[in-house]
């Protein structure tokens, strides 16, 4: 498999007020970029929007979970596989668990730090000793301990990935046998222009107030901007194969991520805003030098014009017209580069994404068209 093979995804989204991803005041995330305070939503809130919807449209056995809670989720299912009672199951899922040396937390049960993995790698674990669970049990807690001591648990958590924990890695700081190299990167999305802190000072009445009653029963305000935002992830396609042991499970996978990468939106607040939008423009380019953010395409904020189809549109070219100008200077030709979006291809905007770009295609047949791409790439270099 070649070294190098990347997938780079570019969108350019318009999002109405909302409060996507708070900070510690309850207010949407800012950043300086290009000397403007711009709107800013971060990468892990955005990831877990893209992770929720995989858990959305995947199988249960094929969903992972983030938590500081494994010895209760191994326990629970030892005793839903093995009909110990709730005890049993516990002293027996410590006992699995004790060799990894995974630090206990603050709480009883819980781990010092949240660890990332799949509940087929927990029923893996219980395969192990499924058959002689009742009798594990029944050992004292020395014997049980010497009994477990030498079961592939850690092995276990090595190898069969979950997709999310493929792509997104695990870092477990004082155990590195049980990391995965995450082979998705997502940056910051970022304001394509300056914006400004809005609040929604909001009032709620109390339905069952009297005649005689005045005044509202909740008063409060929440912090809000809008923006169009310029979203960016790479995804290592080795480092994926590497993490799934497939190819043909690589392939899915990057298809299952741009997919749920661009429509997914973190829901911060979706409530009072239904903030709910899809992409202007989504571009994957396929590279073998290195993964390339075009965030400096907006370090120039931009400015809405009156006579101009909007700041989404406006985007968009400055978008492309960056992308093409550091192919054409740093002469890193991409190996692929297709584009979707939604702009009325006989104006200025459709037919300069065109030209730059190449021709507008349906979503579907994008991620089809990678796909095969990739795939001869990947088949090139066996």
């Amino acid at each position: 498999m070649a070294k190098r093979l990347y997938v780079d995804v570019h969108i350019i989204q318009t999002v109405p007020p909302a409060n996507l991803n708070r900070d510690d005041q309850g207010n949407p995330k800012e950043a300086y970029f290009g000397g403007h305070r711009r709107a800013r939503v971060s990468s892990q809130a955005w990831k877990r929007a893209t992770r929720s919807r995989f858990a959305e449209h995947t199988p249960s056995q094929d969903h992972a979970t983030r938590t500081k809670r494994i010895a209760a989720e191994l326990s629970e299912r030892l005793a839903g596989r093995t009909g110990l009672e709730s005890e049993q199951a516990t002293r027996l899922a410590t006992a699995l668990l004790q060799p990894l040396g995974i630090k206990p937390g603050k709480k009883a049960g819980d781990t010092a730090y949240l660890l990332f993995f799949g509940y087929r790698q927990l029923e893996d674990i219980i395969d192990l000793v499924a058959d002689q669970a009742t009798d594990l049990t029944a050992l004292e807690d020395e014997e049980l301990a010497k009994a477990v001591k030498d079961l592939p648990v850690a092995e276990k958590l090595q190898q069969g990935h979950p997709m999310d924990v493929a792509m997104f890695g695990r870092m477990v700081a004082d155990i590195p046998a049980l990391n995965v190299d995450a082979a998705v990167q997502v940056a910051h999305a970022l304001s394509t222009h300056a914006v400004d802190l809005e609040f929604d000072y909001y009032t709620a009445v109390d339905d069952e107030n009297l005649k005689e009653e005045t005044g509202a029963g909740m008063i409060g305000q929440i912090g809000f901007n809008s923006a169009t935002l310029y979203r960016y992830a790479a995804v290592n396609v080795p480092q994926l194969i590497s993490n799934l042991g497939d190819g043909d499970a690589a392939l899915a996978a990057v298809d299952a991520f741009i997919e749920h990468f661009a429509r997914s939106i973190p829901s911060g607040h979706q409530n009072s805003f239904a903030h709910r939008t899809l992409p202007s423009l989504l571009a994957v380019v396929v590279r073998e030098d290195q993964p390339v953010n075009l965030v400096s395409a907006f370090e120039k904020p931009l400015q809405p014009e009156e006579e101009g189809e909007g700041l989404a549109a406006d985007s968009a070219v400055r978008l492309a017209v960056e992308h093409d100008r550091a192919v054409r200077q740093w002469g890193d030709t991409p190996a692929y580069v297709a584009v979707c979006h939604t702009f009325d291809p006989d104006r200025h905007t459709g037919e300069r994404l065109t030209t730059i770009l190449g021709p507008n295609t349906p979503f579907p047949t994008l991620i089809a068209d990678l796909r095969a791409r990739l795939a001869e790439k990947i088949e090139q270099t066996r």
